[in-house]
Protein backbone atom coordinates (compact mmCIF):
# COMPACT_ATOMS: atom_id res chain seq x y z
CA UNK A 1 0.00 0.00 0.00
CA UNK A 2 3.26 2.29 0.64
CA UNK A 3 3.96 1.90 -2.87
CA UNK A 4 0.94 2.50 -3.83
CA UNK A 5 0.30 5.52 -1.87
CA UNK A 6 3.46 7.25 -3.61
CA UNK A 7 2.74 5.84 -7.49
CA UNK A 8 -0.80 8.30 -6.80
CA UNK A 9 1.15 11.33 -5.19
CA UNK A 10 3.38 11.05 -8.41
CA UNK A 11 0.26 10.56 -10.72
CA UNK A 12 -1.53 13.47 -9.24
CA UNK A 13 1.69 16.08 -9.46
CA UNK A 14 2.06 15.00 -12.63
CA UNK A 15 -1.31 15.74 -13.60
CA UNK A 16 -1.40 19.33 -11.75
CA UNK A 17 1.94 20.23 -12.77
CA UNK A 18 0.37 20.38 -16.49
CA UNK A 19 -2.07 23.04 -16.94
CA UNK A 20 -3.07 22.24 -20.65
CA UNK A 21 -4.30 18.80 -19.01
CA UNK A 22 -6.86 20.90 -16.49
CA UNK A 23 -7.98 22.79 -19.01
CA UNK A 24 -9.09 19.60 -20.91
CA UNK A 25 -10.25 18.13 -17.79
CA UNK A 26 -12.36 21.06 -16.47
CA UNK A 27 -12.63 23.78 -18.75
CA UNK A 28 -13.64 22.31 -22.16
CA UNK A 29 -16.39 19.80 -21.26
CA UNK A 30 -18.11 22.73 -19.38
CA UNK A 31 -18.14 24.53 -22.39
CA UNK A 32 -19.03 21.75 -24.94
CA UNK A 33 -22.05 20.77 -21.95
CA UNK A 34 -23.24 24.82 -22.69
CA UNK A 35 -23.16 24.49 -26.05
CA UNK A 36 -23.83 21.20 -27.37
CA UNK A 37 -27.32 20.77 -26.19
CA UNK A 38 -28.22 24.27 -28.32
CA UNK A 39 -27.36 22.71 -31.89
CA UNK A 40 -27.99 18.87 -31.00
CA UNK A 41 -30.76 17.52 -33.11
CA UNK A 42 -31.93 14.57 -34.93
CA UNK A 43 -34.67 12.30 -36.53
CA UNK A 44 -37.34 10.10 -35.16
CA UNK A 45 -38.50 6.60 -36.25
CA UNK A 46 -40.42 3.22 -35.56
CA UNK A 47 -42.28 5.02 -32.30
CA UNK A 48 -43.40 2.14 -30.37
CA UNK A 49 -47.09 2.54 -29.16
CA UNK A 50 -49.58 0.60 -26.74
CA UNK A 51 -53.02 0.34 -27.21
CA UNK A 52 -55.53 -0.05 -25.17
CA UNK A 53 -58.26 -1.33 -26.45
CA UNK A 54 -61.43 -1.25 -23.82
CA UNK A 55 -64.24 -1.22 -26.60
CA UNK A 56 -63.46 -3.92 -28.81
CA UNK A 57 -65.43 -2.88 -31.67
CA UNK A 58 -64.79 -2.83 -35.74
CA UNK A 59 -64.30 1.23 -35.60
CA UNK A 60 -61.20 0.05 -32.58
CA UNK A 61 -59.98 -2.22 -34.71
CA UNK A 62 -59.89 -0.45 -38.04
CA UNK A 63 -58.18 2.53 -36.48
CA UNK A 64 -55.60 0.46 -34.65
CA UNK A 65 -54.88 -0.90 -37.72
CA UNK A 66 -54.43 2.11 -39.87
CA UNK A 67 -52.42 3.50 -36.86
CA UNK A 68 -50.12 -0.12 -37.31
CA UNK A 69 -50.10 0.71 -41.04
CA UNK A 70 -48.89 4.07 -41.31
CA UNK A 71 -45.06 3.45 -40.96
CA UNK A 72 -44.48 5.72 -38.11
CA UNK A 73 -45.60 3.27 -35.17
CA UNK A 74 -44.45 0.01 -34.16
CA UNK A 75 -47.39 -1.16 -32.06
CA UNK A 76 -45.43 -3.43 -29.16
CA UNK A 77 -48.25 -4.57 -26.84
CA UNK A 78 -51.93 -4.51 -26.70
CA UNK A 79 -52.45 -3.42 -22.88
CA UNK A 80 -55.35 -5.05 -20.89
CA UNK A 81 -55.75 -1.45 -18.60
CA UNK A 82 -54.64 1.74 -19.41
CA UNK A 83 -52.14 1.40 -15.84
CA UNK A 84 -50.58 -1.81 -17.68
CA UNK A 85 -49.74 0.86 -20.76
CA UNK A 86 -47.91 3.32 -18.54
CA UNK A 87 -45.83 0.50 -17.05
CA UNK A 88 -44.71 -0.49 -20.28
CA UNK A 89 -43.49 3.28 -20.56
CA UNK A 90 -42.02 3.36 -17.31
CA UNK A 91 -40.12 0.23 -18.27
CA UNK A 92 -38.77 1.95 -22.06
CA UNK A 93 -40.52 -0.70 -24.01
CA UNK A 94 -43.37 1.89 -25.11
CA UNK A 95 -42.89 5.63 -26.03
CA UNK A 96 -46.86 6.48 -26.03
CA UNK A 97 -49.65 4.45 -24.94
CA UNK A 98 -53.31 4.99 -27.13
CA UNK A 99 -56.39 4.43 -25.00
CA UNK A 100 -59.77 3.97 -27.07
CA UNK A 101 -62.38 4.37 -24.24
CA UNK A 102 -65.47 1.56 -24.01
CA UNK A 103 -68.20 2.78 -25.98
CA UNK A 104 -66.35 4.26 -28.53
CA UNK A 105 -67.91 2.92 -31.62
CA UNK A 106 -71.50 3.28 -29.91
CA UNK A 107 -70.67 7.12 -29.16
CA UNK A 108 -68.92 8.23 -32.47
CA UNK A 109 -72.35 6.47 -34.37
CA UNK A 110 -74.76 8.16 -31.80
CA UNK A 111 -73.56 11.12 -30.12
CA UNK A 112 -70.77 11.83 -33.22
CA UNK A 113 -68.01 12.55 -30.92
CA UNK A 114 -65.50 10.82 -28.72
CA UNK A 115 -62.72 11.11 -26.82
CA UNK A 116 -59.65 9.05 -26.87
CA UNK A 117 -56.32 9.61 -24.14
CA UNK A 118 -52.98 9.37 -25.15
CA UNK A 119 -49.62 9.26 -22.89
CA UNK A 120 -46.95 10.66 -24.24
CA UNK A 121 -43.00 9.65 -22.57
CA UNK A 122 -41.64 12.40 -22.55
CA UNK A 123 -38.02 12.55 -21.64
CA UNK A 124 -37.79 12.94 -25.63
CA UNK A 125 -39.38 15.51 -26.11
CA UNK A 126 -39.03 15.65 -30.01
CA UNK A 127 -39.93 12.24 -29.83
CA UNK A 128 -43.21 13.15 -28.08
CA UNK A 129 -43.78 16.02 -30.27
CA UNK A 130 -43.41 14.24 -33.60
CA UNK A 131 -45.34 11.08 -32.28
CA UNK A 132 -48.20 13.04 -31.01
CA UNK A 133 -48.60 14.80 -33.82
CA UNK A 134 -48.39 11.74 -36.35
CA UNK A 135 -51.15 9.78 -33.74
CA UNK A 136 -53.17 12.84 -34.40
CA UNK A 137 -52.92 12.65 -38.06
CA UNK A 138 -53.68 9.28 -38.46
CA UNK A 139 -56.69 9.71 -36.00
CA UNK A 140 -57.64 12.69 -37.64
CA UNK A 141 -57.73 10.94 -41.07
CA UNK A 142 -60.09 7.89 -39.46
CA UNK A 143 -62.48 10.56 -38.49
CA UNK A 144 -62.95 11.96 -42.47
CA UNK A 145 -62.82 8.11 -43.88
CA UNK A 146 -65.80 8.02 -41.20
CA UNK A 147 -67.64 10.66 -42.40
CA UNK A 148 -67.15 9.58 -45.79
CA UNK A 149 -69.14 6.08 -45.19
CA UNK A 150 -71.98 7.88 -43.41
CA UNK A 151 -72.33 10.66 -45.93
CA UNK A 152 -75.22 11.95 -44.00
CA UNK A 153 -76.55 15.62 -43.34
CA UNK A 154 -76.49 15.22 -39.91
CA UNK A 155 -73.35 17.17 -38.21
CA UNK A 156 -70.30 15.24 -38.53
CA UNK A 157 -68.49 12.60 -35.75
CA UNK A 158 -65.40 14.43 -34.41
CA UNK A 159 -62.85 12.61 -32.29
CA UNK A 160 -60.71 14.60 -29.63
CA UNK A 161 -57.38 13.65 -28.54
CA UNK A 162 -56.74 14.59 -24.98
CA UNK A 163 -52.78 14.00 -24.13
CA UNK A 164 -50.05 14.11 -21.51
CA UNK A 165 -46.51 13.99 -21.41
CA UNK A 166 -44.63 11.81 -19.19
CA UNK A 167 -41.06 12.90 -17.34
CA UNK A 168 -40.88 15.91 -19.52
CA UNK A 169 -44.69 18.31 -19.36
CA UNK A 170 -43.28 20.43 -22.01
CA UNK A 171 -41.50 18.61 -24.17
CA UNK A 172 -38.30 20.14 -24.16
CA UNK A 173 -35.40 18.74 -26.31
CA UNK A 174 -32.84 19.23 -24.02
CA UNK A 175 -33.91 17.27 -21.46
CA UNK A 176 -33.35 14.21 -23.69
CA UNK A 177 -29.84 15.64 -24.75
CA UNK A 178 -28.35 17.25 -21.32
CA UNK A 179 -28.03 13.74 -19.81
CA UNK A 180 -26.51 12.10 -22.95
CA UNK A 181 -24.09 14.66 -23.96
CA UNK A 182 -22.74 14.58 -20.19
CA UNK A 183 -21.57 11.13 -20.72
CA UNK A 184 -20.42 12.28 -23.78
CA UNK A 185 -18.10 14.59 -22.55
CA UNK A 186 -16.75 12.07 -19.16
CA UNK A 187 -16.37 9.78 -22.25
CA UNK A 188 -14.06 12.00 -24.36
CA UNK A 189 -11.79 13.25 -20.92
CA UNK A 190 -11.46 9.59 -19.23
CA UNK A 191 -10.78 8.05 -22.55
CA UNK A 192 -8.27 9.97 -24.21
CA UNK A 193 -6.48 10.57 -21.14
CA UNK A 194 -5.68 7.52 -19.80
CA UNK A 195 -5.26 6.52 -23.61
CA UNK A 196 -2.07 8.89 -23.47
CA UNK A 197 -1.04 7.62 -19.89
CA UNK A 198 1.03 4.66 -19.89
CA UNK A 199 2.18 5.79 -23.24
CA UNK A 200 3.57 9.08 -22.08
CA UNK A 201 5.81 6.99 -19.48
CA UNK A 202 7.48 5.46 -22.62
CA UNK A 203 8.09 7.90 -24.35
CA UNK A 204 10.01 10.79 -21.21
CA UNK A 205 11.73 7.53 -20.31
CA UNK A 206 10.60 7.49 -16.82
CA UNK A 207 8.54 3.60 -17.95
CA UNK A 208 12.22 1.82 -17.71
CA UNK A 209 12.81 2.91 -13.86
CA UNK A 210 9.10 1.82 -13.24
CA UNK A 211 9.84 -1.70 -14.77
CA UNK A 212 12.72 -2.17 -12.35
CA UNK A 213 11.41 -1.38 -9.41
CA UNK A 214 9.61 -3.88 -7.16
CA UNK A 215 5.84 -2.46 -7.90
CA UNK A 216 4.03 -5.03 -8.94
CA UNK A 217 1.89 -4.89 -12.50
CA UNK A 218 -1.44 -4.29 -10.02
CA UNK A 219 -0.21 -1.46 -8.12
CA UNK A 220 0.94 0.25 -10.97
CA UNK A 221 -2.70 -0.14 -13.04
CA UNK A 222 -4.18 1.55 -10.07
CA UNK A 223 -1.91 4.03 -9.51
CA UNK A 224 -2.67 4.96 -13.27
CA UNK A 225 -6.59 4.61 -12.98
CA UNK A 226 -7.75 6.09 -9.38
CA UNK A 227 -6.21 9.76 -10.17
CA UNK A 228 -8.39 9.62 -13.28
CA UNK A 229 -11.09 7.91 -11.51
CA UNK A 230 -11.56 10.59 -9.19
CA UNK A 231 -11.20 13.82 -11.61
CA UNK A 232 -13.81 12.10 -13.90
CA UNK A 233 -16.24 11.86 -10.41
CA UNK A 234 -15.05 15.73 -9.95
CA UNK A 235 -16.34 16.30 -14.09
CA UNK A 236 -19.50 14.48 -13.66
CA UNK A 237 -20.11 16.49 -10.64
CA UNK A 238 -19.54 19.97 -12.49
CA UNK A 239 -21.41 18.53 -15.10
CA UNK A 240 -24.22 17.51 -13.15
CA UNK A 241 -23.90 21.43 -11.81
CA UNK A 242 -24.15 23.16 -15.06
CA UNK A 243 -27.56 20.84 -16.31
CA UNK A 244 -29.31 21.96 -12.89
CA UNK A 245 -28.17 25.81 -12.93
CA UNK A 246 -28.59 26.48 -16.82
CA UNK A 247 -31.29 24.20 -17.73
CA UNK A 248 -32.56 23.19 -14.47
CA UNK A 249 -32.73 19.25 -14.94
CA UNK A 250 -32.39 18.18 -11.80
CA UNK A 251 -32.28 14.66 -10.66
CA UNK A 252 -35.38 12.80 -10.19
CA UNK A 253 -34.03 9.81 -8.78
CA UNK A 254 -31.31 8.91 -6.10
CA UNK A 255 -28.11 10.91 -6.34
CA UNK A 256 -26.27 8.29 -4.88
CA UNK A 257 -27.20 5.49 -7.36
CA UNK A 258 -26.19 7.84 -9.71
CA UNK A 259 -22.81 8.63 -8.78
CA UNK A 260 -22.57 4.07 -7.87
CA UNK A 261 -23.12 3.58 -11.33
CA UNK A 262 -20.97 6.62 -12.78
CA UNK A 263 -18.16 5.53 -10.48
CA UNK A 264 -18.95 1.70 -12.25
CA UNK A 265 -18.78 3.54 -15.58
CA UNK A 266 -15.80 5.04 -14.98
CA UNK A 267 -13.46 2.05 -13.92
CA UNK A 268 -14.54 0.29 -17.38
CA UNK A 269 -13.72 3.20 -19.38
CA UNK A 270 -10.41 3.95 -17.96
CA UNK A 271 -9.85 0.46 -17.81
CA UNK A 272 -9.97 0.40 -22.20
CA UNK A 273 -8.07 3.44 -22.23
CA UNK A 274 -5.18 1.48 -20.07
CA UNK A 275 -5.56 -1.10 -22.67
CA UNK A 276 -4.80 1.15 -25.45
CA UNK A 277 -2.29 2.68 -23.66
CA UNK A 278 -0.38 -0.75 -23.50
CA UNK A 279 -0.89 -1.76 -26.97
CA UNK A 280 0.77 1.74 -28.19
CA UNK A 281 4.01 3.07 -28.63
CA UNK A 282 3.57 6.48 -29.32
CA UNK A 283 1.18 8.92 -27.79
CA UNK A 284 -0.18 9.62 -31.31
CA UNK A 285 -0.76 5.72 -31.94
CA UNK A 286 -2.17 5.96 -28.92
CA UNK A 287 -4.59 8.87 -29.46
CA UNK A 288 -5.83 7.69 -33.05
CA UNK A 289 -6.95 4.60 -31.93
CA UNK A 290 -8.45 5.74 -28.57
CA UNK A 291 -10.52 7.93 -31.27
CA UNK A 292 -11.34 5.56 -33.86
CA UNK A 293 -13.41 3.69 -30.50
CA UNK A 294 -14.50 5.91 -29.13
CA UNK A 295 -16.32 7.97 -32.44
CA UNK A 296 -18.21 4.20 -32.72
CA UNK A 297 -19.41 4.04 -29.11
CA UNK A 298 -20.69 7.46 -29.34
CA UNK A 299 -22.26 7.60 -32.98
CA UNK A 300 -23.69 3.87 -31.86
CA UNK A 301 -24.66 4.53 -28.12
CA UNK A 302 -28.27 6.61 -28.90
CA UNK A 303 -27.12 9.81 -28.36
CA UNK A 304 -27.84 11.11 -32.10
CA UNK A 305 -29.59 8.31 -33.68
CA UNK A 306 -32.08 5.99 -32.42
CA UNK A 307 -31.10 2.38 -31.42
CA UNK A 308 -34.77 1.53 -32.82
CA UNK A 309 -33.90 2.83 -36.30
CA UNK A 310 -30.60 0.77 -36.58
CA UNK A 311 -30.60 -2.37 -38.58
CA UNK A 312 -30.33 -5.52 -35.79
CA UNK A 313 -26.25 -6.33 -36.36
CA UNK A 314 -25.27 -2.37 -35.50
CA UNK A 315 -27.60 -2.90 -32.27
CA UNK A 316 -25.74 -5.74 -31.21
CA UNK A 317 -23.01 -3.83 -31.51
CA UNK A 318 -24.33 -0.63 -29.75
CA UNK A 319 -25.69 -2.85 -26.79
CA UNK A 320 -21.63 -4.06 -26.23
CA UNK A 321 -20.44 -0.59 -25.94
CA UNK A 322 -20.24 0.16 -22.18
CA UNK A 323 -21.50 4.19 -23.69
CA UNK A 324 -25.22 3.02 -24.33
CA UNK A 325 -25.93 1.59 -21.31
CA UNK A 326 -24.56 4.69 -19.30
CA UNK A 327 -26.11 6.99 -21.26
CA UNK A 328 -29.76 5.09 -21.16
CA UNK A 329 -28.99 4.69 -17.29
CA UNK A 330 -28.23 8.36 -16.52
CA UNK A 331 -31.53 9.69 -18.80
CA UNK A 332 -33.82 6.53 -16.71
CA UNK A 333 -32.44 8.37 -12.97
CA UNK A 334 -31.90 11.76 -13.75
CA UNK A 335 -35.73 12.32 -15.61
CA UNK A 336 -37.47 9.18 -14.91
CA UNK A 337 -36.12 8.89 -11.08
CA UNK A 338 -35.56 4.96 -11.63
CA UNK A 339 -34.29 2.92 -8.63
CA UNK A 340 -30.67 0.69 -8.58
CA UNK A 341 -33.52 -2.25 -9.05
CA UNK A 342 -34.29 -0.61 -12.42
CA UNK A 343 -31.31 -0.69 -13.65
CA UNK A 344 -29.45 -3.29 -12.29
CA UNK A 345 -28.91 -5.34 -15.49
CA UNK A 346 -26.75 -2.27 -17.05
CA UNK A 347 -24.95 -2.20 -13.94
CA UNK A 348 -24.29 -5.50 -14.39
CA UNK A 349 -22.82 -4.69 -17.79
CA UNK A 350 -20.64 -2.36 -16.92
CA UNK A 351 -19.21 -4.21 -13.86
CA UNK A 352 -18.22 -7.05 -16.72
CA UNK A 353 -16.62 -4.41 -18.84
CA UNK A 354 -14.64 -2.80 -15.78
CA UNK A 355 -13.50 -6.37 -14.91
CA UNK A 356 -12.46 -7.81 -18.37
CA UNK A 357 -11.11 -4.39 -19.56
CA UNK A 358 -8.84 -3.83 -16.51
CA UNK A 359 -7.79 -7.54 -16.29
CA UNK A 360 -6.98 -7.30 -19.64
CA UNK A 361 -4.98 -4.24 -19.36
CA UNK A 362 -3.15 -5.49 -16.30
CA UNK A 363 -2.18 -8.74 -18.48
CA UNK A 364 -0.81 -7.37 -21.24
CA UNK A 365 1.17 -4.74 -19.41
CA UNK A 366 4.93 -6.32 -18.93
CA UNK A 367 7.55 -5.73 -17.13
CA UNK A 368 10.91 -5.89 -18.97
CA UNK A 369 14.33 -4.36 -18.02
Amino acid sequence: MRILFFLLRKEFRQIFRDKSILAVIFILPSIQLVIMPQAANYDVKNINLAVVDNDHSSYSRRLIAKVGSSGYFRIVAASPSFKQGLRLVEANTADLVLEIPAGFERNLVREGSQQLSLAVDAINGTRAGLGGAYLTRIIGDFNQAVRLEWQSPAPAAAIDVTSSNWYNPLGEYRFFMVPAILVLLLTMVGGFLTALNIVREKEIGTIEQINVSPIRKWQFILGKLIPFWVLGMVVFTIGLTIARVLYGIIPVGSIPVLYLFAGVYLVALLGFGLLISTYSETQVQAMFVAFFFIMIFILMSGLFTSLDSMPPWARYIAYCSPVTHFIEVVRMIILKGSSLRDVSHQLGYEAIFAVVLNTWAMLNYRKTT
